[in-house]
């Protein structure tokens, strides 16, 4: 059976950038509607240079702006067409008004954003604010920690979002995911075809039977509107799952909404999203090694939140450390935010939760770093209100 797996993948070295492009290719859109923007751009450079290959069939099309590309989404997905786009950073915010339209049209389109600072000062390094200041808007959010994951979460992200109606965006940092390269089995089409097969929506545009979407609506229209949609979020979470399990049957790479390592008897649990968790893995294995009990739970779903997920993994456990590279100003570490509330509303009061904001604006988060936040959340009495900074430790 691994033989079988194995033989129907191509290894090759790929930066993250380009392992999204590929997995674009194998989703067979019909429309790629983007907008160049820093890091994101050797998407854009890999899905053209496919195209003109003949590998793609999707219509590149190339528009003044991102919230022209989101738009354009939008359409060709109500339409009955598989869409697939990406961005980061300054286009995501610019994208901010089209991604309501897109999730409250039901329109499930498909989109990678690469983590990028957002201005005001400039930058190009990793940073999640930009995505996870989109958390309200009724996307799907998917963290990626390699290349290999953030391929396979495309295509997994096109099945759920097809299945439950609402758009997904599968998130990968700056430079280290997006530009660095690693080897990545590229499963070949009809393995993906077996899991992905095409898009038949239940309702589309079609101008032998008209119909409008984004009207004016009454106040009951608009709140049932809502309340259908966080209908589809809770339905995603199983449907997340359930795409993870298929996809490691297929693949052998299983997928869950959130993946715990070394937790089971931890004293202490490092809870982190993307290529932070990565890291995070060695840096539980030298503790253990230096005979701290440290374990790990790596956020793979951030939207729909799995709270349970989070209850179940950290309920008993006496010490929690949340890493975020990222910062609600006058807030905090939004991470760290969301396993709070998921605790406190399930009404579990154990665990001490420790919030520690690292690698802001890029800045390198190292396995010694990560050492040394485990080692200040063990050696604390208690966690302080607010969040910890680099510079505490």
């Amino acid at each position: 059976m691994l033989t079988a797996v194995a033989e129907r993948h191509t290894r090759m070295l790929l930066t993250g950038d380009h392992a999204v492009a590929y997995a674009a290719l194998l989703a067979r859109p019909r429309l790629i509607p983007v907008y160049p923007i820093t890091p994101q751009t050797p998407v854009l450079e890999k899905l053209l240079e496919l195209q003109e290959r003949g590998a793609l069939a999707a219509d590149v099309m190339t528009v003044e702006s991102e919230h022209s590309a989101m738009a354009a989404c939008i359409a060709a997905s109500l339409a009955g067409a598989r869409v697939f786009t990406a961005t980061a950073s300054q286009g995501l915010a610019l994208m901010h008004e089209m991604l309501h339209y897109a999730a409250g049209g039901r329109a499930p389109v498909v989109m990678v954003n690469v983590n990028r600072t957002l201005a005001a000062p400039w930058g190009f390094w990793a940073d999640q604010t930009d995505s996870l200041a989109q958390r309200d808007t009724g996307w799907l959010q998917l963290y990626a920690e390699s290349a290999q994951e953030a391929l396979d979460s495309v295509l997994q992200a096109f099945r759920v979002a097809e299945a439950v109606l609402l758009p997904a965006m599968v998130v990968i940092e700056a430079m280290y995911v997006s530009h660095t390269l690693e080897p990545v089995d590229v499963p070949e089409g009809g393995l993906v075809d077996e899991f992905l097969p095409p898009y038949e929506p239940p309702v589309r545009l079609d101008p032998e039977a008209p119909r409008q979407f984004g009207g004016t609506v009454s106040p009951a229209q608009w709140r049932a509107n809502r309340l259908a949609m966080q209908a589809a979020m809770e339905l995603a979470l199983e449907a997340v799952e359930a795409a993870g399990r298929s996809y490691g049957e297929l693949t052998g790479r299983p997928y869950s909404r959130v993946e715990a390592y070394r937790a089971d008897d931890a004293e202490v649990v490092l809870l982190a999203a993307g290529g932070i968790a990565g890291t995070a893995r060695e840096a539980v294995d030298r503790l253990r090694r230096e005979g701290i009990a440290a374990g790990l739970v790596k956020l793979r779903l951030f939207r729909p939140f799995p709270a349970a997920d989070i209850v179940r993994l950290l309920g008993d456990v006496p010490k929690v450390a949340v890493i975020d590279r990222n910062c609600s100003v006058g807030s905090g570490g939004i991470i760290c935010q969301e396993v709070r509330a998921a605790l406190h509303a399930h009404g579990v009061s154990r665990p001490q939760v420790f919030a520690f904001i690292a690698g802001l604006g890029g800045v390198n988060v190292s396995r010694d770093r990560i050492v040394q936040i485990c080692r200040h959340a063990v050696k604390a009495q208690s966690p302080p209100p607010g969040s910890i900074l680099e510079e505490a430790l």
